[in-house]
């Protein structure tokens, strides 16, 4: 049997508010694009060569009923006002003939999307960076036009994320997701 290797990447996120739980979690599936399919979590590797695409383009390839590979993030709550978020954060090594890059998961109460946003990337590079050896510091992580972290004078690390926000509702589950999907 062959190695299943995705090629491709999208990222998508997606919020639901419903009297039932389980109704609000495909609620969100559904505005992130994914519910038509039989979804299955993955750990967080980024494999090398594989190119982050469009969610257009990417959902172009699935058929419904497919199994889909993906990391995703999720949280949900019943309480009116309580802010809540999930995230996923993306770390790519310049040099992929030698590394696989790193996703990871991050969901967070009362944050706003900046925070949310920074957490989820940092875990992301410190989860590579130890992977490589490299010392882990918060001060290398260098947020600008594209965000990078930088391990060493000669490697660094371009980082992103998406990341859903949203507020409770009162008699409501709300519930947010954030997925990094795997395309084959």
């Amino acid at each position: 049997m062959d190695a299943i290797l995705p090629k491709q990447l999208f990222l998508t996120k997606g919020k639901g508010q419903h009297q039932q739980k389980l109704v609000s979690f495909e609620l969100a599936l559904r505005e992130a694009g994914i519910s038509p399919f039989n979804l299955v979590r993955v750990s967080s590797i980024f494999p090398p060569y594989c190119r982050l695409v469009s969610r257009a383009e990417a959902l172009k390839k699935l058929k419904p009923g497919q199994i889909v590979f993906l990391v995703m993030s999720e949280n949900e709550t019943d309480e009116a006002h309580r802010l809540i978020s999930a995230s996923i954060g993306l770390a790519i090594p310049h040099n992929q003939e030698k590394h696989y890059g790193y996703l990871a998961e991050y969901q967070g109460f009362g944050e706003n999307e900046k925070e949310v946003r920074a957490r989820a990337e940092e875990l992301a590079a410190e989860m590579l960076a130890t992977k490589m050896g490299q010392a882990y510091s918060s001060q290398n992580f260098e947020p600008g036009q594209e965000n990078y972290y930088r391990l060493s004078e000669q490697l660094t690390v371009a980082t992103r994320s998406i990341s859903q926000i949203a507020p409770g509702a009162a008699g409501l589950w709300t519930t947010v997701i954030a997925a990094a999907v795997f395309v084959t």
